[in-house]
């Protein structure tokens, strides 16, 4: 996995997270026990400080990046989908931000949120806890809770985790034919 020092600051990766290895993590990131960063993301806190917490997944193609001097904190047991761009304050525990959609400067996802697909947040603003948001920009639509959106909400960490510790095992790069 590509893990890059810069101006002194250097990832740090729990033992127990799996990083991907054609994922990228320069600077001052945190990758706590049983996160998982899949293939092609990028978290580049260079100018910033990124933390994944624990059980966390930032899947496929997403960036991750914020405003100088900074904090990014994803939630544990949240869920970044693929594709998307999150350079925001805050992932609260146990959301699931959408694939392809975009969080700006400062914005802030409450706890079991989830921002549909292809949303955009934009700066500064701020999703309460337990909604649907979706939009552009996005709002909240309605609560969560007995939604279909829930299930997610609720079974995509333990399942990113599962599927991690697979690619752990059995996942290995092959040569060229």
């Amino acid at each position: 996995m590509p893990l890059f020092e810069f101006e002194g600051k250097r990832p740090t990766v729990h033992p127990d997270a799996f990083v991907a290895p054609t994922a990228t993590l320069i600077g001052d990131v945190t990758v706590e026990k049983g996160a998982s960063i899949w293939y092609g993301a990028v978290l580049r806190a260079d100018i910033c400080t990124i933390v994944v917490g624990e059980g966390a997944n930032i899947q496929d193609n997403s960036v991750l990046h914020a405003a100088p001097g900074t904090s990014l904190v994803v939630g544990r047991n949240s869920t970044v989908g693929h594709g998307c761009v999150v350079h925001c304050a805050e992932v609260g525990e146990q959301a699931l931000i959408g694939n392809g959609s975009t969080l700006l400067d400062g914005a802030r996802i409450g706890p079991r949120t989830l921002v549909a697909a292809g949303s955009v947040v934009t700066p500064g603003t701020e999703i309460p806890g337990g909604m649907v948001a979706a939009g552009i920009p996005a709002r909240p639509t309605k609560p969560i809770e007995g939604t279909s959106s829930e299930f997610w909400v609720e079974q995509n960490p333990p399942y990113y985790q599962e599927l991690a510790q697979r690619h752990r095992a059995g996942a290995p790069e092959l040569e060229a034919d």
